[in-house]
């Protein structure tokens, strides 16, 4: 009788999410919104204007599952700011969904193919937050090594349109026209935001809180203290980018010199958990008791706690600060 309640609840919820998609936008809510901009448009207020120009600069609005996302999730200023770091337009109503798709999904499935509800409760959990999690992680890590990559070169660019005369604001300009990638995207970024008002330093800070690297705020202070202390700022740039290509140097070197002890400690870490597949492939039954004897679920639940342990202090032996 379970599997066959199970299936009917996995038939609705899909069958209820494709009516979702068919249903299309509401014409009230599409009204509503031509008649906000056409205000907003013709607005003769300062403030308006600009909160509209901010609104089609960052090209997000909320919506219902957002604010639902953002009353229910945990820490969701800090997951937002983990979004907008990806430099893509996902936003925290998104990332619930698909964190909520994946565990009830998986957990149907898995009940399905018979596996007790504990565990079936406990992988669909771990995947539905961490999956998502993983995959955001990712495209911040790429896409910071990108931004990393140019950003000497965006600096010197910034350099040479400082020594042939063109003030700072008019050379952030070329540069996000100029250099492609985050680099580019995120100069754009700073030279909108300054057109519409915003003084330089905050453009720059909030570009700078959204990176989340310690290069762009290293570019920023040096920016700062240049515009309050005075001083050649083509020369003070040239000798940031110098730092931050053997910077870059340097943690290429590091980064070689763990690789070996990385990789062993990803092959002794895998190795309980391919051996507990490999005997649930061969004899599921004598491991389903890890499931239910609670001396087991002890065991079991003291070995992961110590190798998360052990995995902690290996990557912090193999973590080097610059």
């Amino acid at each position: 009788m379970l599997p066959v309640t199970m299936i009917a609840i996995g038939a609705a919820v899909t069958l209820g999410m494709i009516l979702f998609a068919l249903a299309g936008p509401s014409a009230q809510k599409a009204s509503n919104r031509r008649l906000t901009a056409l205000r907003e448009r013709h607005s003769t207020s300062a403030e308006g204007a600009m909160e509209a120009q901010m609104r089609r600069i960052t090209g997000r609005s909320q919506t219902k599952v957002d604010r639902a996302a953002l009353r229910l999730l945990p820490n969701p200023a800090e997951l937002q700011k983990r979004l907008n770091m990806t430099g893509k337009s996902w936003t925290v109503g998104q990332y619930g969904t698909v964190s909520l798709g994946l565990a009830v999904g998986l957990t149907l499935l898995l009940l399905l193919r018979g596996f007790p509800l504990l565990l079936a409760l406990f992988l669909a959990l771990g995947v539905g937050a961490g999956l998502p999690h993983l995959v955001v992680g990712k495209v911040i890590k790429k896409r910071v090594a990108k931004f990393n990559a140019k950003f000497p070169d965006a600096i010197e660019l910034l350099v040479r349109g400082l020594r042939s005369g063109l003030p700072i604001t008019e050379t952030m300009s070329v540069v996000g026209a100029e250099v492609d990638g985050p680099v580019g995207e995120e100069f754009r970024s700073v030279s909108d935001k300054m057109k519409i008002g915003r003084s330089m330093d905050v453009a720059l800070q909030e570009t700078a809180d959204r990176l989340g690297t310690p290069e762009f705020q290293f570019f920023v202070i040096t920016i700062a203290i240049q515009r309050e202390t005075g001083g050649n700022l083509a020369e003070t740039l040239q000798n940031l980018a110098t730092v931050l290509r053997q910077r870059m140097q340097m943690k290429l070197k590091i980064r070689a010199m763990s690789s070996e002890s990385k990789a062993s400690a990803y092959i002794v870490g895998s190795l309980p958990f391919i051996v507990f597949v490999l005997i649930w492939t061969i004899n599921g039954t004598y491991m389903q008791n890890f499931f239910v004897d609670q001396r087991l679920m002890v065991a079991g639940g003291g070995g992961l706690l110590w190798m998360s342990i052990g995995a902690f202090i290996m990557a912090k032996m193999v973590s080097f600060e610059i």
